[in-house]
């Protein structure tokens, strides 16, 4: 890893004295894990040094991130550990600062320590996306995002945190609140997000003598007329109805003007309060690229030909750069002047082909076209319910299609132990009830420490007894009349300082 950590710049032309060349790959999710393995695979270690560069030691599978919240995937599961996907690759935790590709090289800031800069002679962007949020008042303070394995839990624990407390509220107006669930963005991530969630909690509620389903609101907001736009109308009217049906409230072509506090504000005037708010209202690229030499579209995606190579607007090539997934623009051949949409079905076909280019290259061969045509989409909508759309004329819905969407999905997961590990915990789900408690403590773990570790303030001396009779505020006479419960322990105290 030394060897990585160079300082020196290399010569504006991309040769250097190291004896194999160097692929520098940024971000080590879907592009970044399954390019990586792939050029390892295509490439010996005499060909090339690979290096993967990413802030989290581990790869996202994003679609699962749902049944990661719901509790029917352990989160463990849902992510491939960089140490453990990648053999035979170094590994770099760190974020990525700035890119200057005209001098091959790359800052990189670790968590802890001072940036430093590392060279190569190639380069690989595979940073994806961040959620793309907007200016609205309490968004920032109150929502949570539903990006990462971390949210997820977060959002996990914060719905069954909130059923834990509720039920032992008497406050219907403070429990109304605690049990309102609002989700904003109607895509795959906002459905899958609030059908899962809203399963999982109808079934832990079962477990409240005090409480009832009835008790609980979940809201989903959207801004455009329809939900589920990837798949077709006929698809995304019957999720609305399957979600109606259960109770689920959804506004249509309706956005959220304001949170401030936890008071929801809707642009139809829609008002109502709610302690949860889960943003999935759409991704942007990774705005690291802002600071890079590299060309960007409009919207902050690296520009990219349809062989993957990073592209002017002119079409000359960047030499010895490439770019897929989120935050790449790549020209989708199959609908002309359209780009790829950002999803893992293409990620992982963009990635592995990426990786077959540039094998190619560095072994004096063409390129070829990047093309795919979308073989269909797949969505969970809780246990055993879900729509599936395949080839664009082949419609299924229900358990088949919840079938589907698990096979597809586990299928892609990277790792066999993985896979194994996802497919026993839904083994174990159907014999056993999914485990519905809440850990809230683990996003602060020391909170408690920290409490205890406080000295006491020092309690105020007591009166003399002689002076006045009065009850302290807040205290209550005992039903003998002898006094009250601090007039007594003023009297212990006084006598335990006498007899020492």
């Amino acid at each position: 890893m030394s060897e990585t950590s160079v300082t020196t710049p290399a010569p504006q032309s991309g040769t250097t004295s190291r004896k194999v060349p160097r692929i520098v790959i940024l971000g080590g999710g879907s592009v970044g894990v399954y390019s990586a393995r792939r050029l390892r695979r295509r490439l010996g270690n005499r060909e090339a040094a690979i290096v993967v560069v990413d802030p989290r030691p581990y790869m996202t599978y994003a679609p699962f991130l749902p049944e990661a919240a719901a509790g029917s995937i352990d989160a463990r599961y849902v992510v491939a550990p960089h140490r453990r996907a990648l053999k035979g690759i170094d590994a770099l935790q760190g974020k990525v600062s700035e890119i200057k590709h005209g001098e091959r090289k790359v800052q990189i800031t670790p968590e802890e320590g001072e940036p430093y800069w590392i060279t190569y002679d190639h380069l690989i962007i595979g940073l994806g996306s961040v959620a793309r949020t907007l200016p609205i008042p309490g968004l920032a303070e109150q929502a949570i995002g539903f990006k990462n394995v971390e949210e997820a839990i977060a959002v996990r624990n914060h719905v069954l945190g909130r059923i834990d407390r509720a039920s032992s509220t008497w406050d219907p107006e403070l429990r109304r609140r605690m049990l309102t669930f609002t989700f904003v963005g109607g895509g795959f991530a906002g459905v899958e997000a609030i059908a899962e969630v809203e399963d999982m909690a109808r079934d832990a509620i079962k477990q409240y003598p005090s409480l009832d389903a009835s008790d609980m609101r979940f809201v989903l907001v959207e801004g455009s007329r329809r939900i589920l736009p990837e798949v077709s109308e006929e698809l995304g009217g019957y999720t609305l109805e399957q979600l109606r049906k259960r109770g689920i409230e959804v506004y249509l072509s309706t956005f959220l003007n304001s949170c401030v506090d936890g008071h929801v504000v809707l642009s139809d005037k829609t008002e109502f309060d709610s302690e949860t708010i889960v943003w999935t209202a759409g991704v942007k690229a990774n705005p690291v690229l802002q600071n890079s030499d590299l060309p960007l579209d409009k919207m902050g995606r690296v520009t990219t030909l349809a062989t993957l190579q990073i592209a002017d607007a002119d079409g000359t090539v960047v030499p010895d750069a490439y770019a897929a997934g989120d935050c790449a623009a790549v020209p989708d051949l199959y609908n002309p002047g359209q780009f790829c949409p950002p999803n893992a079905q293409h990620a992982i076909r963009e990635a592995t082909h990426l990786a077959d280019n540039l094998a190619r290259v560095l072994r004096s061969a063409e390129p070829t076209d990047y093309k795919h045509k979308n073989i269909g989409a797949v969505a969970s909508l809780g246990m055993y319910k879900g729509v599936a759309q395949f080839l664009g004329r082949i419609k299924v819905r229900g358990f088949l299609a919840w079938v589907m969407h698990r096979s597809y999905h586990v299928m892609a997961m990277p790792t066999l132990n993985r896979k194994l590990a996802i497919m026993s915990g839904w083994t174990a789900n159907l014999l056993w009830r999914r485990e519905t408690v809440a850990l809230g403590s683990i996003h602060d773990p020391r909170a408690e420490f920290r409490a205890a570790s406080v000295p006491p303030k020092p309690r105020a001396e007591a009166a003399p007894a002689a002076a006045d009779h009065s009850p302290v505020p807040g205290s209550e006479a005992k039903p003998d009349g002898t006094g009250t419960a601090d007039d007594t322990s003023a009297a212990d105290s006084a006598s335990a300082k006498a007899t020492a």
